[in-house]
């Protein structure tokens, strides 16, 4: 598996990366991967928990600190270690400096080359280069989209909806929709009264929760201003944002600017096997309202925990919370938003429905069943013939 991102760099990748590489190691299958090194102490707690990750040296991306970029002297030094092996496939993760080493690694020993289409880029690049104009960053990020996908034999994609997107760019590598899912048993229990009592959030204070990446892609302002609306009928409304990222001091700022930071917390990242379990738990409800999302992992993790959730139904998130018990979908409209949030906070028989609801509806979405899918469609990619490629 080869990836411009991994932990300790805590996105939905990152996640999808590490959950396909247990299961591959729970089916019986050989793991390795190619990251980026993020230094020595970030590179050791992250060390592949049970499958070989090889870090490459990188340097950080002037607009956006979090990410790493591979650098290009330390990749060809892998390329003949990399080519020795005998892979019965190439899993390539992001469109990157590692597409180019997966691509390359492919030509030289035969292995089938899959690509994971996990992110939104014609929507995320305007974000991250604002001062480009709009038409010019999704004219080149469609290009680039065709160029890559048509370098490798087959794609994964997370929803129906991204295959409808790709449909529209033109191309025409042979895909499957495959969702990452979730290991199920990773997120039971937590401890919701123990969160709030560690935090001053009373029992009974209205609460809600989003758990997502601090950037502006993931609509974050957008729930802030809902917040503002509920505060009027809800005045001692907690909410809850667990999360790191480029956009945290910007939403800070705001919180305030909506005269509402006295109701707003931020927490950071959290440990996903106990304080993040118990942050989920303390909310009456999870709100969530990207606009981008090739997944929605998030969504599962609530609907496992049990944990009521309001959210907006796009791309990824729709083929989630499609004919989910669990959830109420809400347009990308404050007022409409705060609506439903409103109802959910007002209504125990409500919260308790749709929270029973949650870890049935995430069941679909369990982590060892759709690998046994990954796994079939790694098996039905003949070999190019080994090494024929090579020159």
């Amino acid at each position: 598996m080869l990836s411009d991102v991994y932990f300790p760099r805590v996105n939905g990748v990152s996640t999808s990366i590490r959950t396909f590489a247990r299961e591959l190691l729970a089916l019986g299958h050989e793991v390795s991967a190619v990251a980026p090194s993020y230094g020595e102490a970030a590179d050791v707690a992250h060390h592949g928990e049970g499958f070989e990750v090889r870090r490459v040296p990188a340097r950080t991306i002037f607009f956006d600190p979090e990410d790493r970029l591979m650098r290009v002297a330390d990749l060809r030094a892998l390329h003949g270690r990399l080519a020795a092996r005998d892979w019965d496939a190439i899993h390539v993760h992001t469109p990157f400096r590692a597409h180019g080493l997966g691509v390359r690694i492919g030509r030289l020993t035969g292995a089938p080359v899959v690509e994971t289409y996990h992110t939104y880029f014609e929507e995320y690049v305007a974000h991250y280069l604002p001062w480009l104009p709009r038409m010019a960053t999704r004219f080149a990020a469609r290009t680039l989209s065709r160029r890559l996908c048509h370098e490798v034999d087959h794609l994964i994609v997370p929803s129906r909806e991204m295959t409808g997107v790709l449909d529209r760019y033109g191309i025409r590598t042979p895909s499957t929709v495959i969702p990452t899912g979730i290991h199920l048993d990773e997120f039971r229990g937590g401890d919701g009264a123990a969160f709030r009592a560690r935090h001053g959030i009373r029992p009974g204070q209205p609460t809600i929760v989003t758990v997502s990446r601090l950037a502006q892609e993931k609509n974050i302002a957008f729930l802030l201003r809902v917040a503002q609306r509920l505060v009027p009928d809800f005045p001692d409304l907690c909410f809850v944002i667990a999360g790191e990222g480029p956009d945290a001091l910007r939403l800070k700022r705001l919180a305030g600017e909506l005269g509402i930071g006295d109701n707003v917390r931020f927490f950071g990242n959290l440990d996903r096997r106990s304080t993040l379990l118990d942050c989920y738990r303390a909310g009456d409800a999870f709100v969530f309202a990207s606009p981008t999302e090739t997944q929605g992992l998030v969504l599962l993790e609530a609907m496992a925990l049990g944990v009521p959730i309001v959210s907006t139904a796009v791309m990824g998130t729709a083929t989630v919370l499609e004919g989910a018990s669990s959830a109420r979908v809400a347009r990308e409209d404050e007022a409409d938003f705060a609506a439903h949030v409103a109802a959910v906070l007002r209504d125990p028989a409500l919260r308790a429905s749709l929270g029973a609801a949650g870890p049935g509806d995430a069941q679909r979405w369990s982590a060892p069943v759709l690998m046994r899918q990954v796994e079939a469609l790694y098996a039905s990619l003949a070999p190019r013939g080994r090494r024929a490629a090579a020159a």
